[in-house]
């Protein structure tokens, strides 16, 4: 699922829950969909620039080779 879907469906569903909530005359949530909407963006900021960091990721030349090497002997050794 995209980030963007998933994005309108949580606001969707909290839109539709303060609005049944509003309807049962029950009280309505304490935040707006534009403080859902930052919630949830720092939410994916912060697990993508985990990820991010726990990932090993290359740009050098070097580095792209020496991955390719390790690699290799990765397969060597399993294979």
């Amino acid at each position: 699922m995209k980030k963007d879907t998933l994005l309108r469906t949580i606001l969707l569903l909290v839109s539709l829950s303060n609005q049944l909530l509003a309807i049962f005359g029950k009280e309505t949530l304490p935040f707006t969909e534009a403080e859902v909407y930052q919630a949830f963006s720092a939410c994916l900021t912060v697990i993508s620039s985990l990820i991010a960091w726990w990932k090993n990721n290359s740009f050098t030349e070097n580095a792209i080779l020496a991955d390719d090497y390790l690699k290799a002997l990765k397969e060597r050794r399993h294979g």
